[in-house]
């Protein structure tokens, strides 16, 4: 039987950042947790992104991931808001890399074809499937966002690192 390997997907973003465990084993994929953490949404930037570093250090120290996963930004029409995005995405990425562990980052439009077969799914297309792939998740929105980049990661490990399962 193969080793198990927990990994941990982040979907960041300033007002919610979505986070979600599973464990994989082979080809096998289960739900381990899953849950949102909110930041003030009318704090200062730098409380809003202490607090989603804070807490993504806590689910490391927690769950014991081997891997992470963070879905990549998207081009936004404003570039304040990318550029508030990557900031959100700075403080949930560096929680686990400086725990050690490898992070992944996926395109939206992968992290949705791994899980739902098509780039441009909707967000409760992601949420039912996750709910199929992982029984026992009730996760929506930023949480299955979340899964579903950690599924992704998990079908993708391998390419991107060349590891075995």
């Amino acid at each position: 039987m193969s080793a198990s390997i927990r990994i941990l997907g982040i979907d960041p973003g300033l007002n919610a950042t979505g986070w979600g465990v599973i464990d994989q084993t082979g080809s096998r994929l289960s739900l381990v947790e899953y849950g949102v953490v909110k930041a003030p949404p009318k704090a200062p930037m730098a409380e809003r992104l202490t607090v989603i570093y804070n807490a993504i250090e806590v689910l490391v120290e927690t769950y014991q991931p081997h891997e992470a996963a963070v879905e990549d930004q998207f081009v936004h029409a404003s570039a304040v808001s990318a550029l508030k995005l990557g900031q959100a995405r700075a403080a949930a990425m560096l929680a686990p890399a400086r725990a050690g562990l490898v992070v992944g980052e996926y395109a939206p439009k992968l992290v949705k074809k791994s899980v739902v077969g098509t780039g441009s799914a909707e967000k409760a297309q992601v949420a039912a499937m996750i709910a199929i792939l992982l029984p026992g998740s009730k996760a929506d929105a930023d949480a299955a966002d979340a899964l579903a980049v950690a599924v992704c990661h998990a079908h993708h490990r391998t390419a991107m690192k060349g590891l075995a399962s």
